[in-house]
């Protein structure tokens, strides 16, 4: 028998679940009913009261359509299913004087604030409210909020709708906002006038439906009818969030986040939105030859024969970096083994298996977070690496599942049982792991990039088929699974890889030290410790300004757009290896991008499946012992992992400020 209730809102009828609010049953139905401080990821409120309905056979007085289940609504007389009306001329009137009150207090704003164009406020005092007001007195004002350097307050424009109060509570983990005081006191604060101390509070500017809280680095710089918007993928971490990136001409404006339930929800992390001001600092935007010691500018036919003349007839290696498309690592693999040299993309050291797709992406999808009852966490302080994934697991503590950690302790925003810090307690939780406990193991790039990380893996995936649990491998690189996938490593890792290696070809690879000897030839968007070490440097192009495909932790490949193009000289990475190919006289076989990734999806079918998680299958490991060591993490500056965020102002004032703040000593008592 269906649990479904039939419900008729403005005449037409929809059968929901029960336990759905009026509100929600509403969307079904197509119905839009206008609100401020619900939102479908945050607890109810309902103390805006712009969402009122009429129930018909109800009060004689307007309901808060947020906050009643529609198991609530009495049915009529013969029973019939309940009735809603959100256009009757009670309701018209409801929303009116709500909105009058709304705006008693809302300063004339409108021309100067930043929220203008997509403000909602505006569009609903448009669309709900009337046209003139009866309010005569002075309006009262509130003081200004310090939240730290992303976000700007203009507390008058307030209208309580708490939206960011629960965010931060609730998503982010964090208890430093609040609502003091009653009546036309009660204000927003800050507990003490702290900043605040989360690495996903920019989520709450695009949760307040009004100007009050804004981005402080976009404030003033364009509206939003001024820009062109493109929807792409976020390269930070290896979640693969799902972004719009803004342009104004040729420069990035800002970075916000898109829904996808099933990878980031609607949420991204504070260097995913404001890296921006990175991309437009440090460019390599021309070729450079180093000559003397010095490094001078060059053309592009230059530094291709240059680069050429160095490759041919010697003992080449490649690296592949963090931030790599696939397209790139593909083209750098295919010309690299032409020379009969060997590519390696694990450059942190990571021992993740060749070939076994079970052990390096692991058979867990990020939604499976969702619904886990326990959750390990092995190496690995998701704060940091995926902030974002970290929400998630908060919001599965929160429906009460339970979280384990094994490794260094930290302030995960969530209770957990910390299990130990070393290799020793992961043995001994596997061998102990009880069965048929379910959940998800998550193992971080900290546990596998020491020597024993193999026998590490092994025996996670030992736990997890143990307690009959998933495995997520977490990754900190964007292109570290693409590049796995098409095959773009060595048996025995990088030192395997660029042994007696005469010349290196490094893609983008800035988080490793290159010893002097070899000849390096530096592909790249930043000049960052890669470009420093190269005797030739080839500008290439950043995450937003090519198309590339990248896969994420979970396994899942994502297109990324171009939403702009590279300054100066600088190509999209495929096009100067097809260029260089050419020039050493062994032509890669496309001469465009759809011929590249014809190729690609050819050679690897899954990759052509955009949006899908594959099936991994699950091929363990054999389980050797490891060694005796605690697991270290791999991100240590959350705001510095890559030579974007490492070329952006921002990220190094708030990293100067995570510092100041685990500094900062204690008061005797």
């Amino acid at each position: 028998m269906s649990n479904l209730r039939k419900i008729i809102i403005d005449g037409i009828e929809v059968e929901v679940d029960p336990a759905m609010t009026i509100i929600q049953a509403a969307e079904v139905a197509g119905v839009e009913i206008p609100r401020f401080c619900y939102h479908e990821r945050l607890s109810i409120a309902g103390n805006c009261r712009m969402c009122l309905v009429e129930v018909v056979g109800g009060p004689p007085k307007p309901a808060a359509s947020c906050a009643m289940q529609v198991r609530d609504l009495r049915p009529g007389p013969n029973g019939e299913p309940a009735v809603v009306k959100t256009n009757s001329p009670m309701v018209k009137k409801a929303r009116e004087g709500v909105m009058e009150f709304l705006l008693i207090n809302h300063p004339l704003d409108c021309p100067i604030c930043d929220q203008g164009g997509e403000c909602d406020l505006q569009d609903q005092a448009m669309a709900y409210g009337v046209d003139f007001s009866r309010y005569r007195e002075p309006k009262r004002a509130s003081e200004d909020l310090n939240l730290g350097p992303l976000v700007e307050t203009k507390m008058t424009r307030c209208i309580s709708c708490t939206r960011c109060v629960r965010f931060t509570t609730e998503v982010a983990g964090i208890t430093q906002m609040g609502q003091t005081g009653r009546g036309e006191d009660s204000e927003i604060t800050s507990y003490l006038n702290m900043t605040l101390d989360s690495n996903l509070q920019g989520n709450i500017i695009d949760l307040c439906p009004v100007g009050a809280l804004t981005s402080k680095p976009y404030a003033f710089t364009a509206r939003p009818w001024e820009l062109t918007k493109t929807e792409t993928i976020d390269v930070m971490d290896a979640l693969g969030s799902n972004i719009r990136v803004d342009t104004k001409g040729r420069e990035v404006m800002r970075i916000l986040p898109r829904n996808h339930d099933g990878v980031n929800e609607e949420w991204i992390s504070d260097k995913t939105r404001f890296v921006w001001d990175g991309l437009r600092r440090q460019r390599l935007d021309t070729p450079y030859i180093r000559e003397n010691g010095k490094l001078r500018r060059a053309t592009w036919p230059e530094a291709l024969a240059a680069t050429a003349a160095a490759m041919k007839g010697r003992k080449v290696a490649g690296l592949v970096g963090d931030l790599a498309p696939v397209e790139a690592a593909y083209s750098l693999k295919t010309l690299i083994e032409g020379l009969g040299g060997k590519v390696e993309c694990r450059t942190d050291g990571a021992r993740l298996p060749i070939g076994n797709r079970s052990a390096y992406v692991g058979n867990a999808a990020i939604e499976d977070i969702d619904a886990a009852r326990m959750i390990w966490l092995i190496g690995t302080n998701p704060r940091l690496e995926a902030p974002v994934l970290n929400a998630r697991i908060r919001k599965a503590w929160t429906k009460g599942a339970k979280v384990a950690l094994i490794g260094p302790a930290a302030d995960l925003t969530y209770d957990h049982d910390h299990l130990g810090t070393d290799r020793d307690a992961l043995v001994k939780l596997a061998a102990a792991a009880p069965e048929g406990q379910g959940g998800v193991v998550i193992v971080g790039q900290g546990a596998l990039s020491e020597a024993d990380g193999e026998a590490v893996l092994a025996h996670a995936m030992k736990l997890a088929e143990g307690a009959g649990a998933r495995l997520l491998v977490l990754h900190t690189a964007a292109s570290r699974v693409g590049a796995m996938d098409v095959g773009a490593v060595t048996e025995g890792g990088m030192a395997a890889a660029i042994d007696g290696a005469e010349v290196i070809y490094n893609l983008g690879a800035d988080e490793v030290d290159i010893a002097p000897g070899a000849f390096v030839i530096y592909q790249g968007s930043h000049g960052d410790r890669g470009a420093h070490r190269a005797d030739i440097i080839l500008p290439g192009a950043a995450y937003t300004e090519e198309n590339g495909l990248f896969v994420n932790t979970e396994g899942r490949p994502q297109l990324a757009l171009r939403a702009g193009f590279p300054p100066g000289e600088a190509k999209e990475n495929w096009a100067i290896l097809r260029a260089l190919s050419a020039e050493i006289g062994m032509t890669l076989a496309w001469d465009s991008l759809a011929q590249l990734r014809n190729s690609l999806v050819t050679a690897h079918p899954h990759l052509g499946r955009i949006d899908e998680v594959a099936d991994n299958g699950w091929t363990p490991l054999d389980p050797r012992a490891p060694g005796k060591a605690d697991f270290r993490v791999a991100v240590r500056d959350f705001y510095l992992t890559n030579p974007i965020a490492r070329a952006s102002a921002l990220m190094g004032e708030l990293s100067a400020m995570v510092a100041a703040r685990a500094a900062k000593p204690l008061a005797a008592e």
